[in-house]
């Protein structure tokens, strides 16, 4: 095996261990995510678009160049009657497996090009949608605890609510009745005050009478006095 073809049969062994890295459950997708985010492979991936388009191309190149060997060495060996010697065609057809190898190792090595190249991006998709979600869930979480908090204190309010309005009811009764209790007792003393009252004038008009009586009773007795000292001047 030539130089060239060594070293696209090495890389595709790299390849596939890569692969299998990749799709074996040796590591979460967060600790690929830390990998794909290092410091050596951040530096690479600023020109890892022309890296890869540079890989393609030489491995499109190798590919077309085993196919060239295969149909080449494919069509000598259709004539393979005309040649009488054993030692041709024996070249001929380890020629024509060698093309054929060199077909399969680089379109294996292109194939898994594009293989890495799209687990490498599902990997780190599926590391960005795992922290949004856990982002998401803490998120979740909080919003959870804060609303629980909010209808514990929203319940309490409404309780201590509650209590007000049943004591300010309570006390609201307890004035009505104490309104009550004094409208009947301002009731009661007006009744008294218009009875008093009405004694008041009766014992008037009784005190009036009582002058009058005395006043008539007073003249009466000033004429008897005048007629008694009249009649005595005249017995003497």
């Amino acid at each position: 095996m030539s130089l060239q073809w060594t070293l696209i049969a090495g890389f595709l062994y790299i390849e596939v261990a890569i692969v299998l890295f990749l799709v074996l459950p040796i590591a979460s997708p967060m600790r690929w995510q830390k990998l794909f985010k290092s410091r050596f492979l951040q530096a690479i991936s600023s020109q890892a678009s022309i890296y890869f388009v540079v890989l393609l191309g030489v491995l499109v190149l190798f590919l077309l160049d085993a196919i060239r060997e295969m149909r080449k060495y494919s069509g000598s060996t259709d004539h393979s009657d005309h040649h009488h010697q054993l030692n041709l065609e024996m070249q001929e057809n380890m020629r024509l497996f060698r093309a054929q190898r060199n077909f399969y190792i680089s379109g294996f090595a292109l194939f898994l090009s594009l293989v890495i190249r799209r687990l490498v991006i599902l990997i780190s998709s599926q590391a960005t949608l795992l922290a949004q979600n856990e982002a998401a869930m803490r998120q979740a979480q909080s919003a959870t605890t804060t609303a629980r908090s909010l209808l514990s204190q929203r319940t309490i309010g409404e309780s201590a609510q509650n209590d007000s309005n049943e004591a300010h009811d309570k006390a609201v009764s307890e004035l009505k009745n104490q309104i009550k209790d004094l409208q009947a007792k301002n009731l009661e003393l007006e009744n008294i005050l218009t009875k008093e009252k009405k004694d008041k004038q009766a014992i008037k008009s009784q005190a009036d009478s009582l002058a009058k009586e005395y006043d008539r009773l007073n003249s009466e007795h000033s004429k008897l006095e005048s007629k008694q000292s009249s009649g005595d001047k005249k017995s003497d």
